[in-house]
């Protein structure tokens, strides 16, 4: 029986993805895997990675895959497939889900580079892991003869000591002003850039989000991709992935790469908090908690907050798949809209985890429980600029207002 505000098996098999089958087999293999998980999720946040059988788990799995391209071996699930799989996966430990999620979304990404660039990593290795810094800022490149030259300091690389590759954002620069600023994409080899061991965080602490650094690397123009051509329509990788999967909009959809990890987490922490209240008595009085008409209204709406998020995160992917279905580009206020979205989204998830917190009294503050993890989860999640919902709004409401984006990834 599902529990409160969870969706059934059968509910989540319905999802509209490619090929139903194909997610119904995924989604079995999750569950399977979730038992396993719950039990080394103190031991992937002592490692402050995912541990090397979890890794070999996802890949066994085929979780990697379910966003790669069919060519290479992959699912080309639609773009809602990682939305429930990270939900799915999050139940067990967000750290997993989280690099699970960011890790399958760069074969989504590699599917719209040039196919050279898809050629050199998946000639090799079709498994091979990627990971990414979309932090532009922190990169610098210079257009030279054939390529880049690339330089630069990044922070927050999920899962990067399992990579062989990585995404690295970056400000290109010009000797001529009037060029303006470009953003683009580097897909690098990890032999030319050094990971530095930074990731001691609060929450989220198994994802190994490690800082990589460049001091110098030459990247040829075939391994990278300009953020203009990942606004949605054709990409450079289209040519031999027309799927419409490959022409999404990428940073309108940012969040929802990462949202389904703050679902799984508030649904999890809902379902815990349920299934102990229903058999817990008060410590003072030995009243069961389960008859407070203030224990049944917190319930209600922790599941109503998760309940929302959940039907605002699919659908919005949902929609746009139907969207690049039929070649339609959304235009600014739709890209804020889905943002505004996916941070709203997850802050009700957070709001939700905060309140069972509180409600929880005393028993939420052993670190032996999983609650206090929840908790620390949900307000690191919480914490990525994607779901900062002052950023968000405010450019919501800057475009509603017919003032230009400043948000330039989209």
């Amino acid at each position: 029986m599902a529990g409160v505000g969870q969706k059934s098996g059968a509910d989540i098999l319905s999802a509209p993805v490619a090929d139903d089958r194909d997610f119904a087999v995924i989604a079995s293999r999750v569950n399977g895997l979730l038992p396993q998980l719950r039990q080394r999720a103190v031991r992937t946040e002592e490692l402050r990675r995912l541990p090397s059988e979890t890794e070999r788990d996802l890949h066994r799995a085929g979780l990697f895959k379910i966003v790669q391209p069919k060519r290479v071996g992959g699912l080309e699930l639609d773009y809602v497939a990682l939305l429930d799989c990270a939900e799915l996966l999050a139940r067990a430990d967000a750290s997993v889900a989280w690099n699970l999620a960011n890790l399958a979304s760069h074969h989504w990404m590699l599917g719209m580079f040039d196919k050279r660039a898809q050629d050199r990593v998946w000639d090799k290795d079709a498994d091979a892991l990627i990971a990414s810094s979309f932090i532009f800022p922190a990169g610098r490149a210079k257009k030279v003869e054939g390529g880049y030259r690339l330089r630069g300091s990044w922070p927050f690389s999920s899962g990067v000591a399992s990579c062989e590759w990585n995404m690295l954002a970056s400000v290109v620069s010009s000797d001529d002003d009037a060029d303006g600023i470009e953003y683009r994409i580097f897909l690098v080899h990890k032999d030319d850039y050094r990971v530095l061991d930074t990731w001691d965080a609060a929450g989220l602490r198994g994802t190994g989000s490690n800082d990589v650094e460049i001091r110098d690397a030459f990247v040829t123009e075939a391994m990278t991709v300009a953020v203009n051509d990942l606004a949605g329509g054709p990409t450079p990788g289209s040519a031999v992935n027309p799927n419409p999967l490959y022409a999404l909009p990428v940073f309108s959809l940012f969040p929802y790469v990462l949202s389904g990890v703050a679902l799984g987490n508030a649904q999890a922490c809902l379902d815990d908090y349920v299934d102990l209240t229903r058999h817990r008595v008060s410590t003072y009085n030995r009243a069961k908690l389960g008859d407070f008409q203030s224990t049944q209204i917190k319930i209600a709406e922790a599941s109503a907050k998760i309940d929302a998020a959940r039907l605002i995160m699919r659908q919005n992917c949902i929609a746009a798949m139907v969207d690049a279905r039929r070649g339609h580009i959304p235009d600014m206020a739709a890209k804020t809209r889905s943002r505004r979205d996916g941070a709203y989204s997850v802050n009700l998830c957070t709001e939700a985890v905060s309140l069972l917190f509180s409600a929880s009294g005393a028993r939420g503050l052993f670190t032996t429980g999983v609650l206090q993890r929840q908790f620390r989860d949900a307000h690191a999640i919480n914490s990525h600029i994607a779901f900062n919902f002052d950023a968000a709004g405010t450019n919501y409401g800057r475009v509603a207002l017919g003032l230009p984006s400043e948000n330039l990834t989209l």
